[in-house]
């Protein structure tokens, strides 16, 4: 219901859709701030969500909520700016009708960069593809096919850090919120990491660390397993360890053979780097450290 709503034109009734995110220390009285914060500055609350993390002793708040003019975005930050102050709150506020403009990274297995292009296309992801970045030119034609913008920047050692910076200087020119790796086969840089922290996404089979390297699925077949599996999750600069926003597992049994296994783990991996994306654009995960915050 609540993804409904927000995936709904960023008006209603003549009313600007707003999301509020928060985390701060908990204690008695945010909720409480909050409500009578949007009350007195005529908001109307659709939907809200919260978790208190006993682990941390944080508290994260999700409101998506509604306001008719004279309300605007910037008189809404700046007039809430101090009750985030007093809750040492880490806060952002966005209306619901500004898409995320995403870019998407790919080497050589294209069924993650169809999957969200096509998604796109058809309205189910709400963001707005800015551009398709690969080391290969494989993909060209399918981005054309979309109307999306190719840049090809091809990676050796020796030329690595002159790409990533190409890439960063094209995030800044199209103005990318996320950076979105569907299949994208090379190791960042510790410095790339850090400088687009919390705003690029990965996917992955979830065979890791068990079967590294080349044709996994095959490894696994090998074992035996019985569950495939795929992670979407935030770019750090510990490989493959970053804060886990989706995963996605699809059952499997013995006669299942490794291109089958191929073909669902395929499956399995756009759904998850789907959804994965969809709540990021929506700005429903929340960072809690090494983990997330997923309201759904």
């Amino acid at each position: 219901m609540a993804e409904q709503k927000d995936a709904a034109a960023g008006t209603a009734g003549g009313r600007r859709q707003y999301v509020l995110t928060l985390s701060c220390p908990d204690k008695q009285g945010i909720v409480h701030a909050v409500s009578s914060y949007l009350f007195m500055t005529g908001c109307n609350i659709v939907d809200s969500q919260q978790f208190g993390d006993q682990d941390t002793d944080l508290f994260f708040m999700r409101v998506h909520f509604s306001a008719e003019d004279p309300v605007t975005v910037e008189k809404l930050r700046a007039s809430f700016a101090a009750i985030g102050a007093s809750f040492h709150m880490d806060w952002r506020i966005h209306p619901t009708d500004e898409k995320m403009r995403v870019l998407l990274m790919v080497s050589r297995f294209g069924h993650c960069l169809n999957d969200l292009l096509f998604r796109t296309s058809i309205g189910a992801l709400p963001v707005e593809i800015a551009a398709v970045v690969s080391n290969h030119t494989d993909f060209e034609g399918l981005a054309d096919s979309y109307n999306v913008p190719f840049h090809h920047i091809p990676v050796t050692r020796d030329t690595k850090a002159d790409g990533e910076a190409r890439l960063l200087e094209l995030v800044e020119k199209e103005r990318v919120d996320l950076v979105v790796l569907a299949r994208y086969m090379q190791v960042l840089s510790d410095d790339l990491c850090k400088a687009l922290s919390g705003r690029i996404i990965n996917i992955h089979h979830s065979f890791l660390p068990s079967f590294k390297g080349a044709k996994p699925y095959h490894q696994a077949h090998v074992r035996g397993v019985k569950l495939i599996g795929a992670t979407a999750h935030y770019v750090t600069a510990d490989l493959d360890e970053g804060p886990i926003i989706e995963q996605e597992v699809e059952r499997v049994t013995h006669d299942v053979t490794p291109d089958q296994l191929v073909a669902i783990g395929r499956d399995v991996e756009c759904q998850a780097l789907a959804r994965a994306v969809k709540w990021h654009s929506e700005h429903r995960v929340l960072l809690n450290g090494t983990r997330t915050v997923v309201f759904t």
